[in-house]
């Protein structure tokens, strides 16, 4: 066993016992973590605001080295996430974050990049802003990190450079794109502009702040959800739970 520390996200709560509950973090530095909170369940317990639902601490916890849950020992609060009161989009994204992190990340398995992309969201959900843009940004961020982003560089049948025009076919399954030449009747359904392919990339890149500017017509938006929810729907083997509530 070992002592460690790090920042994490609570992306889950469930009681354990009449004393004690199970928080998943999805953490900085060990990825995804499940430990038990002795105490929790108390109506003055130890942790009280830093395990609530989405909370950001600073956690100190006891890693077991069987299969056993964590111990969580220390967690000291940061920040909560406060959804705009104006919009149940935002409450709904904070949700389909953790949702997210929960699904389609594996334990011990860090990618501080994505932790990070989560704070950001989370912060930019409580100001006075369209979801859509944060949450789509979120999902092609997760997809790059474990590893599930679809390719928009070369057609997947020729091997073609992807051009600045022209229209394209996503291909989820086999994890990228199709050019006019290789299309067959049955990719209609799945057709994509070029200039949407380039807000793609601009979305789901490395820097930070690249893709706040971006102007964004509602049938790009269209394609680019669908894009996004195809790829996540296969990574998960399922349908996310809360994307109904953020698609309505």
């Amino acid at each position: 066993m070992s002592t460690e520390k790090t920042e994490g996200i609570v992306i889950k709560q469930t009681d354990f016992s009449e004393t004690s509950r199970v928080v998943t973090f999805y953490t900085r530095d060990h990825g995804k973590i499940s430990t038990v909170a002795k105490g929790a369940r108390r109506l003055k317990g130890p942790f009280e605001a830093a395990i609530d639902l989405l909370a950001a601490s600073r956690i100190v916890f006891i890693r077991k080295s069987s299969s056993s849950l964590d111990i969580l020992t220390e967690a000291q609060f940061i920040s909560r996430f406060r959804p705009n009161g104006r919009s149940l989009g935002s409450l709904y994204g904070g949700y389909y974050v953790a949702e997210l992190l929960l699904g389609l990340t594996e334990e011990y398995d860090p990618h501080p990049v994505l932790y990070d992309e989560a704070i950001r969201v989370l912060a930019c959900l409580s100001e006075d802003t369209d979801e859509k843009l944060p949450v789509l940004r979120f999902e092609l961020v997760t997809l790059r990190e474990i590893g599930q982003l679809p390719s928009v560089d070369v057609c997947l049948v020729c091997n073609e450079p992807v051009e600045n025009a022209g229209t394209y076919a996503i291909w989820v399954t086999q994890g990228g794109l199709i050019c006019r030449n290789c299309q067959k009747q049955e990719y209609s359904g799945n057709r994509i502009q070029a200039g949407t392919i380039a807000i793609f990339r601009r979305l789901a890149g490395e820097t930070e702040s690249a893709w706040k500017n971006i102007k964004i017509s509602p049938q790009q938006f269209k394609e680019l959800r669908k894009i996004s929810t195809s790829a996540i729907c296969h990574a998960l083997d399922r349908r996310p739970k809360m994307l109904r509530y953020l698609q309505n």
